[in-house]
């Protein structure tokens, strides 16, 4: 019995470690017959900041319930995504929701997060240190996370290339650097 509740008790400090960042709330009306009745929306996004993120959204009659109800859609919908020496992207790629359409690069140490608005909640909440991102479109915070996750879903990490071509981890980043210094042996002759 005791064992039972250590383990309830693990599983709900492990959650406990997750970071959530309100993304954006507004508040939606619906004409009825009587007039309108007004309620809110809440985004949020969820993240360990080790490489887990997920967004959810929840529709309530108050504020505290649309944010709780959004949440709790986040935890559910987590991602793991594969991040280079836990701090960056693994390369450069692009994502697309409906008009929305997000750029992200990996950059240097030291460069921090050059993201707006939902983008930067994202990335804060996944534990990305180095990122330059640029929103191009719509500027809806709904189809920027959508986006978002579309490109970060794409995202492949040297493991999974050499997975999926059958090759060591070690055949694939070496032949990038044998490229590099095959160009500057060309270059000096």
């Amino acid at each position: 019995m005791a064992q039972q509740a250590v383990e309830r008790h693990n599983a709900k400090t492990e959650k406990s470690d997750l970071v959530e960042k309100l993304v954006h709330v507004n508040r939606v009306a619906k004409t009825v017959k009587g007039g309108r009745t007004m309620s809110f929306a809440a985004i949020v996004v969820v993240g360990d900041q080790k490489g887990r993120v997920g967004y959810g959204s929840g529709k309530a009659s108050e504020v505290p319930e649309a944010i709780t109800k959004a949440t709790n859609e986040a935890k559910k919908n987590m991602v793991r995504i594969p991040l280079r020496e836990g701090r960056t992207l693994h390369h450069d790629i692009a994502g697309r929701f409906g008009a929305g359409k997000v750029y992200l690069r990996s950059a240097p140490a030291g460069t921090g997060v050059i993201a707006g608005g939902p983008m930067r909640a994202i990335f804060e909440v996944l534990g990305v240190q180095d990122v330059v991102a640029k929103s191009v479109g719509s500027n809806n915070p709904y189809n920027m996370i959508k986006a978002t996750f579309n490109a970060l879903l794409g995202i492949n990490s040297p493991r999974m290339v050499a997975a999926k071509r059958g090759k060591k981890v070690g055949d694939i980043v070496s032949r990038r650097e044998n490229t590099a210094n095959a160009k500057n042996a060309v270059e000096e002759a």
